[in-house]
């Protein structure tokens, strides 16, 4: 799996997903040579909508790219961020691009009302969602949410704060709900009681941060964390959907979905086995991140993908009904749902990535991260 790394072109001074020339997807590896005689393939050009800004939580698409593997597979994939002006279910449902990178309840969301989208590949196998709060906030676990203020980001990343809070039998109305920014700020000023983060980045923030009692970086213990991988408010993350309709239909889009999966294991692959080299392509594709804040970010990554028992991507029918189940559930602070009934079976299907796993069988490629050991990372102040 040793390829010659291609810089990512830049513009602006940034090198940005968006404008990445080797981006999109064509026949696979028998694709008609190109013209002028130069016996070069033709690549199919695809469009992946990412569902935030180019950073670790992306590096296996990212390295995907770098390292040639949609290339090989015949395609050219332009990756588009997001940062919020983008919603990538809708983009993907709209006919903007041909698959997107979102959240699986926020998808249910669109379904339910009217989005004809499936998922294809599960590539977060974990929850990285976190609540955090001090560690004398009295506040150990979700059961101690009622009467706080309680910090999400909105934007859908809440419904596993109210699914949790469904479980332990909760009522709702009685936590308030901070909107809160992409960072720790209010937190750490004490408007928040308990802050949403993710493993990988927001919770890093806070341990790169000094503690001005002390004057030395805050530590684990200065705080309380609350995963929500060990509640039943769990809920599957970021997953590859596809056009329902195309898939059904038309063969080319089935054979690009096929390479294009095949390519973003290899990605993915890549950065389990090289979380540094990985960092630094998603810092040269415009992540704005420091360095030690992106390696971070990659490995804890990685921690939410491998090890996936029966082949990263594939969807266990458990957590996709357990996430199902917590939709459900979920009742947010002003009475509203998320979904009120079953998404259709259409909504994920492992067919997919089981072939693209299948045709990768027999490249000693580690398909299930049996041998996957995440790093030691070391944050400095600012993720510098």
């Amino acid at each position: 799996m040793n390829h010659s790394r291609r810089r990512l072109a830049t513009i602006g001074g940034l090198a940005f997903a968006a404008t990445l020339a080797l981006s999109a997807c064509s026949a696979p590896n028998d694709s008609v040579p190109g013209e002028g005689g130069s016996g070069e393939r033709e690549l199919t050009p695809v469009k992946l909508q990412l569902q935030w800004l180019p950073q670790g939580q992306f590096a296996g698409y990212f390295a995907a790219v770098d390292q040639g593997y949609f290339e090989e597979e015949g395609l050219d994939v332009e990756i588009i961020p997001s940062g919020g002006d983008i919603v990538p279910q809708d983009a993907l449902a709209n006919g903007d691009v041909d698959y997107a990178i979102a959240w699986v309840p926020k998808v249910l969301g669109s379904i339910e009302q009217g989005a004809n989208l499936t998922n294809i590949a599960q590539i977060f196998q974990k929850s990285g969602t976190l609540q955090v709060s001090w560690a004398d906030s009295g506040i150990d676990s979700v059961a101690d949410f009622e009467g706080k203020k309680i910090g999400s980001w909105g934007f859908g990343n809440e419904w596993e704060i109210f699914a949790a809070m469904a479980a332990e039998g909760l009522d709702s109305t009685t936590v308030q709900i901070i909107t809160q920014d992409f960072n720790m700020n209010a937190f750490l000023q004490g408007d928040i009681d308990a802050a949403q983060a993710m493993t990988y980045n927001e919770y890093a923030q806070l341990l790169e941060t000094p503690n001005p009692d002390t004057g030395e970086l805050y530590q684990p213990e200065d705080f309380n964390v609350i995963s929500y991988e060990d509640t039943e408010g769990a809920m599957l993350q970021d997953a590859i959907w596809a056009d329902t309709e195309r898939l059904e239909s038309d063969e080319e889009y089935q054979d690009t979905t096929v390479a294009f999966l095949k390519a973003v294991v290899k990605g993915w692959i890549y950065a389990a086995e090289n979380p540094e080299q990985a960092s630094e392509i998603t810092i040269a594709a415009g992540s704005g991140w420091g360095p030690s804040h992106e390696l971070w970010m990659v490995n804890e990554t990685n921690k939410l993908i491998w090890p996936s028992p029966n082949g990263i991507g594939v969807i266990d029918e458990a957590a996709w009904d357990k996430t199902v189940a917590g939709a459900l559930s979920a009742v947010n602070e002003s009475g509203a749902r998320l979904i009120t009934e079953e998404p259709p079976a259409t909504a994920w299907s492992n067919e997919w990535i089981q072939r693209a796993l299948d045709e990768l069988e027999g490249d000693d490629l580690d398909l299930t991260g049996e041998g996957f050991e995440p790093i030691e990372v070391e944050l400095q102040e600012g993720g510098n």
